[in-house]
């Protein structure tokens, strides 16, 4: 009978024990925040289970990874305030509370938006529109209430957001109709009036189509022929697979940069997802499309790996734009923490599964999260 050798297994079962004994070893693991570190702030907006804490693996992605937040809904009108003087902070609070306590960048999004605005915002008591003085004054108390509340502790705000349109015309809104263009400088002079040191940001979605490109340089100008403080455009980013171009993106950046604006990404995501007909969405929430099985084809979870990397590639792409652009990009933010809270699952068709974020379901890094940290590593 052959003699057994039990010293190498005995000393597995040795190793075994003390793992268990005192956990595994932690090895250091590299994060996007430190990769970035000294390029521009890496942020992602909170929902209102991740702000109350209810969603704890997703706050410990953000804790890990991200040094700048932003609200993904409990800062917009609707919210703040349902009813006319009537304010709701206690979200908000929650949402500000955290990013102190963990030293990030804190963005409030955002003061005068068309969309997910209190209707009494325009209504009298009878449901007429408002006069422009009336409105004009329910736009100073909003702004001054809220920038007012958070005065030293927010440092930039998305002022006014989704404004102008794709042919770089005004967006037919209740505060274009009812007050006139002078509603963005109006509100950009509030703002400033609440809180002079916060950072004032101009927000919107498609902003690399020249019409609207244009449209916004023209703004700028404009407000400081008339004296009026803007810091920084909002690019929202959300794209696809298919556009805009790298040198589309590009050419926005440097038209915003050299009106000596701060850049920032502010909703990055980017849709896996086939996108036959809907030509660039952006992110215009009034739309929805039809249900078909063939633009929904990842309902299982499972992205082939060639997608997946077709994905990656794009991605790494906008990433290296934006780090060739560091010194005037401030900050990239994504638009949410993981692929399960994505708006972009329901966008612009209910009922499809999207991937559109850098951490999946689980909250675990997707292979394009380690390409972004060598990609910051190799960059100087």
């Amino acid at each position: 009978m052959k003699k057994v050798k039990y010293k190498p297994l005995l000393l597995v079962l040795a190793a075994l024990q003390l793992i268990a004994c005192n956990g595994p070893q932690q090895v250091n693991k590299e994060t996007l925040k430190d990769a970035f570190a000294g390029k521009f702030y890496i942020g992602t907006a909170l929902n209102e289970w991740q702000i109350t804490g209810r969603d704890t693996a997703s706050i410990d992605v953000v804790k890990e990874h991200f040094n700048a937040i932003v609200a993904e809904n409990c800062m917009k009108s609707a919210e703040i305030q349902p009813e006319e003087g009537v304010f709701d902070f206690s979200l908000a609070d929650k949402f500000v509370d955290f990013g102190e306590q963990h030293n990030m960048f804190i963005t409030g999004h955002c003061l005068i938006w068309h969309s997910q605005a209190p209707r009494w915002f325009f209504t009298d008591s009878l449901g007429n529109d408002v006069t422009r003085e009336v409105l004009i004054g329910r736009m100073k108390t909003h702004i001054e209430t809220v920038v007012g509340r958070y005065k030293g502790r927010i440092k930039g705000w998305d002022v006014v957001n989704e404004a102008i349109v794709e042919d770089g015309s005004f967006r037919e809104s209740k505060f274009y109709q009812i007050v006139g263009e002078d509603f963005i400088k109006l509100a950009f002079q509030f703002a400033h009036e609440a809180d002079p040191d916060a950072e004032l940001y101009y927000n919107d979605y498609n902003e690399w189509y020249p019409g609207r490109r244009d449209a916004i340089v023209a703004m700028i100008k404009k407000f400081k022929a008339d004296g009026i403080r803007i810091d920084g455009i909002g690019m929202q980013g959300h794209i696809g697979m298919s556009g805009p171009s790298i040198e589309e993106y590009e050419e926005a950046i440097m038209a915003y940069a050299n009106e000596g604006m701060k850049v920032m990404v502010t909703e990055l995501d980017m849709s896996i997802l086939p996108n036959p007909s809907f030509g660039d969405l952006g992110a215009d929430i009034s739309t929805n499309f039809e249900y078909r099985k063939e633009i929904n084809p990842y309902e299982d979870g499972i992205v082939p790996l060639e997608k997946q990397n077709e994905w990656d590639s794009r991605m790494v792409e906008f990433f290296n734009l934006f780090l060739k652009h560091s010194d005037d990009i401030t900050r990239v933010t994504l638009w949410g923490v993981n692929d399960r809270t994505s708006w972009k699952n329901n966008f612009p068709v209910r009922g499809r599964t999207d991937y559109p974020l850098l951490f999946d379901r689980e909250n675990q890094p997707k292979s394009i999260v380690g390409k972004l940290i060598d990609l910051a590593k190799q960059t100087k």
